[in-house]
C-alpha cells in the first residue's frame, strides 16, 4: 500500500478528499509558497507541487493565482478583526481590552506562519483588490474600538474613530518594528510597554458619568 501525503493517494489512487479540507490544504501549501517567493514570483505549479495535488486539482478549487491570494488574504483579515472585536467582548476592563488589541497584533505578526506578511507586506498593495482588503483589516479593528470608546465614554463617534485609529496604529507598528528589529525585547514585555503607552492615553477620558 502506498503512503499517504497530504491525503494525496492511498493504494495506489488518489483520495478524494471533502472540499472543505481539500480547499484548506491548498490554502495552506499557497501561503508557504506566497510567503516564501511573494506573489509576483510564485507559480500555480509550485502551489499544486507544494500541496501534493495536479494542478487541474488545484483549478477546481481556483480559477486563478489571484482568486487563490484573495482567498487567503480574506481568512487573514478576518482573523485579525475577529480577535480585536473578541478582545472587546472578552472583558470590562478597559485595561485589559488594551492589552489585549495589542497582544492580537503581536500574535499576527509573531505567528511562525508569517501570514502578516501577506497582509502588511503584500507586493500586490497598489492592486485595488488587495488594497480593498488591507483597508478592510485597519477599518474593521477601528470600528471594534470605536464602538466600545463610545459605550464607555460617550464620546463622539468622530472623537472615538481618531482614537481608535491611533491604538491600532500604535499597535500595527510596534508590533512590525518589533519583529523587524529581531524580537530584541521579549515579547511578552513588548506587549506590555505598548499597552501601556496606548492605556495612559485612552485612560485619561472619564467614562460615561465620570467627571474629566
Amino acid at each position: 500500500m502506498t503512503a499517504v501525503g497530504n491525503g494525496a493517494q492511498t493504494a495506489g489512487r488518489p483520495t478524494r478528499l471533502p472540499r472543505p479540507a481539500r480547499r484548506k490544504q491548498l490554502l495552506a501549501a499557497a501561503q508557504e509558497v506566497f510567503v516564501a517567493q511573494g506573489y509576483h514570483a510564485a507559480a500555480m505549479d509550485d502551489i499544486a507541487e507544494r500541496a501534493g495535488v495536479s494542478k487541474p486539482v488545484l483549478y477546481q478549487h481556483f480559477p486563478g493565482k489571484m482568486e487563490l491570494y484573495l482567498a487567503l488574504l480574506d481568512t487573514h483579515c478576518d482573523a485579525i478583526v475577529a480577535k480585536v472585536h473578541d478582545a472587546m467582548r472578552g472583558t470590562q476592563d478597559n485595561k485589559e481590552r488594551v492589552g489585549a488589541s495589542v497582544r492580537a497584533y503581536f500574535d499576527f505578526v509573531d505567528h511562525e506562519s508569517e501570514a502578516f506578511r501577506l497582509v502588511f507586506e503584500s507586493d500586490l498593495r497598489n492592486d485595488p483588490a488587495v488594497r480593498q482588503r488591507v483597508e478592510r483589516v485597519e477599518q474593521g479593528c477601528i470600528a471594534a474600538i470605536t464602538d466600545t470608546i463610545i459605550s464607555d465614554t460617550g464620546v463622539s463617534r468622530a472623537h472615538a474613530e481618531l482614537l481608535a485609529s491611533g491604538l491600532v496604529g500604535a499597535a500595527e507598528t510596534a508590533a512590525q518594528f518589533w519583529l523587524a528589529g529581531g524580537r530584541q525585547v521579549p515579547k511578552a514585555e513588548a506587549e506590555a510597554l505598548v499597552a501601556a503607552l496606548s492605556w495612559r492615553g485612552i485612560a485619561s477620558f472619564p467614562l460615561q458619568g465620570e467627571s474629566a
